[in-house]
């Protein structure tokens, strides 16, 4: 493995950090309590990464086993306990536990504990995952086969 090819061809830097403060409210909230954070977005990393903060209320959440074609997704558990399914077995995370899926990969998640939890999702390379993030609570309005191609178009393929 290398590094790859430079994108920055520039002599000196510059100066183009971003910066969230913690206590940022969240993009999206969803009615069952959970919420993301859109710390940084495909958009915003020239489609490098996307990264999201996921809050999950007590209420049991997440979804089913699937697999995405394109993006590799991995999951750092902050607070609480999200149950994580690997493509073999569920695993009772707790903070500081990681888990990465390639390409191809099934897995799930779901919060089971009755109490919140928290972790981060990363998304590579940054596919606009936000879309994704903002349409599930309309999916039960749609047609089958409208939910078939928002799922398509998001890279979802349920098993």
């Amino acid at each position: 493995m290398t590094y790859p090819p430079p994108r920055y061809l520039g002599a000196a830097g510059e100066a183009s950090a971003t910066y969230r403060m913690a206590d940022a409210a969240p993009e999206l909230r969803y009615t069952n309590g959970g919420s993301a954070h859109y710390l940084a977005t495909g958009a915003t990393t020239n489609g490098q990464f996307g990264l999201y903060r996921w809050d999950m209320g007590p209420t049991p959440s997440g979804p089913a086993p699937h697999f995405h074609r394109s993006i590799s997704e991995s999951f750092y558990i902050l607070a609480g306990s999200v149950r994580i399914y690997d493509g073999s077995r569920w695993i009772d995370t707790e903070p500081g536990d990681f888990v990465h899926v390639p390409e191809g990969g099934v897995h799930a998640f779901r919060n089971e504990s009755g109490l919140p939890a928290s972790m981060l999702l990363h998304f590579a390379p940054g596919a606009p995952r936000e879309g994704y993030f903002e349409g599930l609570p309309g999916l039960a309005a749609l047609s089958e086969e409208e939910q078939a191609e928002f799922f398509l178009r998001h890279d979802t393929y349920w098993l």
